[in-house]
């Protein structure tokens, strides 16, 4: 019986690296401010949005469905532009025991970047599908992200 897996998907993306980063490690405030698929986001518990300590709460659409969850960072290596967070609650805790987001973002040489989403879980039960609705809403959060990057960037 396997209840653990890991999902991943990668994204390429007109943004540079430094900037798609920047929004989840420094602004990560602002991302329902890009996404439409993120209704609502604020602290739950702390003051600062960055800090490890910090809880935040999250509402979201994912398959037609809202959601909701509570994050936490758990890691931050602004040196390989990594971050990895624990997602607990709400929706999340009636499938999963263990439920991560991993960011990595990453230059190409041409200018653009690549953004890779993994999903790291352990279902609480072998009736519990694979979280595979995560990758297409992280996959069209990154086009929305991207988007508004890049014309954040031409206005200016």
């Amino acid at each position: 019986m396997v209840l653990s897996g890991r999902l991943s998907t990668e994204v390429g993306i007109k943004t540079p690296a430094d900037k798609y980063f920047k929004l989840y490690a420094s602004e990560l405030h602002e991302l329902q401010n890009h996404c439409e698929r993120i209704h609502h986001a604020k602290l739950h518990e702390g003051e600062e949005w960055h800090d490890t300590d910090t809880v935040k709460h999250w509402t979201y659409v994912i398959d037609g469905e809202v959601h909701t969850c509570h994050e936490t960072i758990e890691e931050v290596d602004e040196q390989i532009k990594k971050i990895t967070w624990k997602l607990f609650g709400g929706n999340i805790d009636t499938h999963y025991k263990i439920f991560k987001l991993i960011l990595e973002v990453s230059d190409k040489a041409d200018g653009t970047a690549i953004v890779k989403w993994t999903v790291e879980y352990e279902k609480i039960s072998e009736d519990i599908n694979p979280p595979n609705g995560w990758m297409d809403f992280l996959f069209k959060n990154t086009r929305d992200v991207d988007a508004n990057l890049v014309k954040e960037r031409i206005a200016l």
